[in-house]
């Protein structure tokens, strides 16, 4: 085992698929499509809501009891009315911070319940998406939309968009006070919304652009980021971290640009929604200064206005904030739409299938990508009787992995069929097909966690010996010699193993879940002569009663095999026992040939 790589403790118990584009819609409304998602919380929001309410009613209350402060006690001297106004305006206060407090409680339970079923259902589509999907995403793009657009959506629910309905109301409400105060002044306060107005609408469409372009690119940084990491072997090896480092650099300079620019627009923004209500503050007090001299209003009233614009403040200068908020959700509303408008086109069929014998045919299968792209495969015509094993033999690209993940519907075949037992696979539920058909690929995959928990993936009921008994067959016992035995975390990828080790622990897998049908892509190829041998001998007896498909490149490999089908031009040219083939078919002959001098070499 590496010792570079150390071993680690145990842990605690629709539309189309298409990749990712860097389009930046005019105008996103998919914030509207997150209703599903707060109907449960109905109550909580009209309490939030109404609280909100509430609390802008009573302090908008306290300048009014102000006003009647100076007007009445302190310019008219009757001091027995003092006390009672202040401790109104006491009680109004003590009001609005327990409004606030409910209001808080309310919604933080509520915006942490929609992104926790957010992500839930985010996740879930990515499960059940099938590999056209994951082949076409960038692995960093999804990450990005699971995390950092959660997170932009979590903080715009949770206070930006409470916050621009207080705001709007209290702008509106405020208006309504100050022109009925004293509409002269009322009137250059409105006068002053127009340039604030017009300016957002062009801010709006200009920031949606730009924080879906910065969204993009940190999707893009983000699956830089882990290429680096996952294939850190790789990079150093070949000397090329400054290669890399430079990639990373001019990915992460575009971004930093970009931001740059998005910041510069929205200061620019909120700088102009600073001046606004300072200039008009300061006209207001000149005008309101000249009005009270000519006593066309009282000071109580003029205070109270004063008071009431002030109040005006926060919500106007908080408005580009908000805005730039609700056009980054927008745009990550957007992103997630992406995948959650995104529905399989690998659909579950009506029928389980139980008790499988494993007879599995394939009738004139053909397969492609995509209508513009080249058919890979075409007239596959294979019958293997239950316990019989085939084994599969092409020139590299010719087809043989996409083949055989065409049995578990990793894809699906575009014409043609595929039969369980007599049943189109297409007709089985998922979950009893892959029950059915065990996997093990030549580049196997282990999670961050227990040996236990890799191996038991496909069966999770499976016992202590039956574990063994896999490990046996996979010759992959080395796991019980490690730190915790089988409860040893492997690390991420796996990487605190041998690649050898991770194929034998891959194929114990396979091999324990018991399936019908067991499809080995070439599965042994990290694997030395003596340890391959020993497999193989092992391997002969799982397959005794199981109906396999191995993939092969070596003559041993293919001594497993009943018989050998010979893949060329994406069909199957030949079918027959490797001597057959071998004293019969020249290509299938040199084939081998070469496979085995680049072994020896």
């Amino acid at each position: 085992m590496p010792s570079e790589h150390p071993v680690q403790a145990p842990s605690i118990p629709a539309p189309s698929i298409a990749a990712p584009s860097s389009r930046t819609p005019e105008r996103s409304r998919n914030l509207w499509r997150l209703r599903p998602y707060l109907r449960p919380h109905r109550w909580r929001l009209v309490l939030m809501f109404s609280t909100a309410m509430l609390g802008v009613g009573v302090s908008l209350s306290v300048p009014l009891v102000t006003r009647s402060i100076i007007d009445g006690p302190v310019t008219r001297r009757e001091l027995d009315l003092l006390v009672p106004l202040a401790f109104l305006a006491l009680g109004l206060s003590i009001a609005e911070v327990l409004l606030v407090w409910i209001r808080r409680m309310a919604q933080s339970r509520t915006v942490s319940d929609l992104e926790a079923s957010l992500r839930h259902d985010l996740y879930v589509r990515l499960q059940s998406l099938p590999m056209e999907f994951h082949t076409r995403w960038q692995s960093g793009q999804l990450l990005s939309r699971v995390t950092t657009d959660l997170s932009t959506i979590r903080r715009f629910m949770g206070f930006g968009l409470l916050f621009l309905v207080m705001n709007i109301l209290q702008l509106a409400v405020v208006t309504i006070l100050l022109l009925r105060l004293y509409w002269p002044l009322g009137i250059v306060v409105l006068a002053a919304a127009v340039p604030i107005v017009t300016l957002s609408m062009r801010f709006e469409k200009k920031y949606l652009k730009i924080s879906r372009q910065v969204q993009d690119q940190q999707g893009d940084l983000a699956t830089r980021i882990e290429e680096s990491a996952l294939g850190f072997r790789v990079v150093k090896a070949f000397g090329r971290r400054r290669h890399v480092q430079q990639q990373f650099d001019g990915e992460a300079i575009s971004l930093y640009n970009t931001t740059v620019d998005k910041v510069r627009l929205a200061s620019r923004f909120w700088s102009f929604l600073g001046v606004i209500p300072n200039l008009t503050l300061v006209i207001v007090l000149l005008l309101g200064a000249l009005a009270v001299g000519r006593e066309s209003i009282t000071l109580g009233t003029l205070v109270a206005f004063i008071t009431l614009m002030l109040s005006l403040v926060w919500p106007v200068t908080s408005l580009g904030g908000i805005l730039a908020m609700a056009q980054e959700a927008m745009t990550a509303a957007d992103r997630i739409s992406e995948i959650l408008d995104t529905h399989s086109v690998i659909t579950s069929g009506p029928l389980e299938l139980t008790n499988s014998r494993g007879h599995l045919r394939f009738e004139h299968v053909g397969f492609q990508f995509s209508d513009d792209s080249s058919e890979i495969l075409h007239d596959i015509n294979l019958d293997l009787t239950p316990g019989t094993t085939l084994a599969l033999v092409g020139a590299t690209g010719s087809g043989k992995t996409t083949l055989t993940a065409l049995v578990p519907r990793l894809y699906d075949v575009t014409a043609g069929r595929i039969t369980i037992d007599g049943h189109d696979i297409r007709e089985l539920t998922l979950n009893s097909l892959r029950t059915a058909v065990a996997s093990a690929f030549d580049d196997p995959t282990l999670f961050s966690m227990s040996v236990r928990e890799n191996l038991t993936l496909g069966r999770p009921d499976a016992t202590d010996a039956e574990l063994q008994e896999a490990l046996q067959v996979a010759q992959a016992e080395f796991a019980n010699d490690l730190p915790w035995g089988l409860d040893t975390r492997v690390g991420e990828q796996g990487m605190s193993l041998s690649g050898g080790q991770r194929q034998r622990l891959a194929l114990a897998r396979a091999v324990l879940a018991r399936p019908a049908v067991l499809v080995l892509d070439d599965t042994l190829s990290a694997l030395d002569v003596h340890t391959e041998a020993l497999v193989e001998e092992a391997l002969r007896r799982v397959l005794a009663d199981t109906t396999g498909i191995v993939v092969a490149h070596r003559a041993s490999t293919v001594m497993l095999a009943d018989q050998v089908a010979l893949l060329q031009g994406g069909t199957i040219t030949h079918v027959g026992t490797h001597q057959e083939l071998l004293a019969t078919v020249p290509a299938y002959r040199h084939l081998l040939a070469a496979e085995e001098e680049e072994v020896h070499a």
